[in-house]
């Protein structure tokens, strides 16, 4: 791993984000216990959500405890040896997949030190075979293969395994950072929103940009991309064919709803395993630090988080139906088509200007020497992509209708009620609505995700283009709503001393737009062009522009204000 030039390992500092210590703290412990909340108060005992939530003035701890499924032995219930040994050794057979199977080596972008990392990508190869496996044993076994029965009656054990990884591999990297030298010959380099001083923040937002660890017998690990790509997102697609198996072994049928939610969802992740080069041009890559944020981003958020609405069709087998499986595939390509339309026409415009293509479309000379596009998609709004981006995350929850269930016992003959194979009733009563608190929970995260990333690419574009970006506002800047409502709530990303966080620099352009997705906990990841195309987009970071001008900036600003992030992994920040 070569060096072009020597450069001190930590960068310049820049402002807090997310409300600086107490939004790490509240992120950091709220959001695992949010997670657990999803899974015990949507449940298959007695609801989604538990009947007692419904009539507070009648609550008990003591029944909502029974209802909830909670367990005897208390708080140690949660967590279990034989989970978490199962939940390790997953992430082994990951770790040996990722050594034993072919692979592609690619070096990543210039790094603010002038080096490059090399980088192993058999991603697809890897999780191929993981599902492989699945399969012959589904095929074997049907929906009793004990993959899915374990991961059904061990469910919230394996997320407090997954839990406590996050929180071990983040305390590990916070730790190993400090071992971080100017001029280091690994190219180890700490991130820039990531040492602020303060323990907590910094351990949660990540302190070292690309930490990596050498494994016995497996060798060199980059911690940040193996998580990215492997453990959660291929969780995400385990958890979803376990919740498949259990309609299955509940009811006797698997409905269209659970199909159409599983496999417009796989093919989203395979997707990111097909592009997965494209991750190297990301932020979380680029720019952000690895810490809590994006460890718990990755091994729970995602595939625990982003599988409720099939747990929840596991319990309430509601179909869809031909209209309206016609209906959530036609979202999808609308979707599909805004979004990919809109990235590809920029990617062409910024790869050769001459194409036929994109040769009628106008655009703003700015100052700095890049071209923001007033026509064709991104004269329609700033981002187009987003919309697009978002409209295909409907499909996600649209599936369970107004969610909500109450298990009734056998025998009730309530109207309209599924019965599951042991005789228990499944009717909405008054539950019906209360259920899309968690089954349409993802649309609106993603929104807000959205609104917040407008509101980031904003400021950042202000920072680079002044008096040019205001005009292109003026006259052309749509944007759907999403800014001006980040604006009427003050959704912002600054840092305490008014100038933009770290994170807030990376967004993007009109016309040098950025795919935008799903994966990241408090950010998102998106699908994207490929590393050569980018490669070919964005003249090495080096202060060029895409017409081979030069921006007139340092380097590492360069680097910020590109707006090519190309998110390969959406998954999922994407997210």
């Amino acid at each position: 791993m070569a060096k072009s030039k020597a450069a001190a390992a930590a960068p310049a500092q820049h402002g807090y984000e997310f409300f600086g210590p107490p939004g790490a703290f509240g992120i950091s412990f709220g959001l695992p216990i949010l997670v657990y909340v999803f899974t015990f108060v949507c449940n298959d005992i007695s609801g989604c959500p538990a009947p007692s939530l419904l009539s507070p003035k009648t609550l008990s701890l003591d029944r909502l405890k029974v209802e909830v499924g909670w367990p005897k032995e208390g708080i140690a219930g949660l967590a279990s040896w034989e989970a978490t040994a199962a939940v390790l050794g997953y992430y082994l057979v990951n770790l040996i997949l990722y050594r034993v199977l072919p692979a592609t080596e690619v070096d990543g972008t210039v790094l603010a030190s002038g080096g490059r990392l090399k980088y192993r990508f058999n991603t697809l190869y890897s999780n191929t075979v993981t599902l492989a496996a699945l399969a012959a044993g589904t095929f074997a076994q049907g929906a009793e293969f004990p993959v899915w029965t374990f991961i059904d009656q061990h469910y919230v054990q394996i997320l407090t395994a997954n839990i406590g990884i996050s929180y071990a591999i983040s305390t590990f990297v916070y730790v190993r950072s400090f071992s971080v030298k100017a001029g280091d010959k690994q190219n180890r380099e700490l991130a820039a929103g990531g040492h602020s001083g303060n323990l907590l923040y910094d351990w949660f937002i990540g302190r070292e940009l690309n930490p990596r660890v050498i494994i016995p017998l497996i060798g060199e690990v980059d911690i940040k991309e193996w998580c990215e790509l492997r453990p959660g997102m291929m969780g995400w697609i385990i958890l979803n064919c376990a919740w498949c198996a259990r309609q299955y072994r509940n009811f006797g049928f698997v409905t269209d709803s659970i199909v159409c939610i599983t496999v417009v969802q796989a093919l989203y992740i395979v997707d990111s395993w097909w592009n997965e080069p494209a991750i190297l041009t990301t932020m979380d890559i680029t720019t952000d630090g690895f810490g809590m944020m994006l460890a718990f981003g990755d091994l729970v958020w995602v595939p625990f988080v982003y599988s409720m609405q099939t747990r929840y069709l596991s319990v309430h087998p509601r179909s869809l139906g031909p209209l309206g499986l016609v209906a959530m595939l036609s979202l999808i390509g609308a979707g599909f088509y805004i979004f990919r339309s809109a990235n590809s026409q920029k990617n062409a415009f910024r790869t050769n200007p001459n194409d036929p293509a994109v040769a009628n479309l106008k655009y703003i000379q700015t100052k700095t020497g890049s071209k923001l596009l007033t026509t064709g998609w991104w004269g329609v709004a700033r981002h187009i992509n987003y919309l697009g981006d978002w409209i295909q995350s409907w499909p996600y929850s649209l599936p369970t209708g107004l969610a909500g269930y109450q298990i009734l016992t056998a025998g009730t003959g309530a109207e309209g009620a599924y019965v599951m194979r042991d005789g228990r009733e499944v009717a909405q009563g008054s539950a019906k609505g209360w259920g899309m608190l968690f089954t349409y929970f993802y649309i609106v995260y993603f929104a807000i995700l959205l609104i917040h990333r407008d509101r980031r690419d904003d400021e950042k574009c202000h920072r680079k283009y002044g008096e040019d970006w205001e005009k292109y506002k003026k006259e052309w800047g749509r944007c759907l709503c999403f800014h001006e409502l980040a604006s009427r709530h003050s959704i912002t990303s600054c840092s305490s001393d008014g100038w933009p966080s770290a994170a807030a620099q990376s967004g993007a352009e009109p016309g040098e737009g950025r795919d935008q997705g799903r994966r990241r906990m408090p950010k998102a990841a998106g699908k994207g062009t490929n590393y050569a195309e980018y490669q070919a987009e964005e003249p090495g970071r080096r202060g060029e522009t895409p017409d081979g001008g030069t921006a007139g900036t340092p380097d590492g600003e360069t680097r910020a204000c590109t707006g090519e992030d190309g998110d390969a992994a959406d998954a999922a920040d994407h997210a």
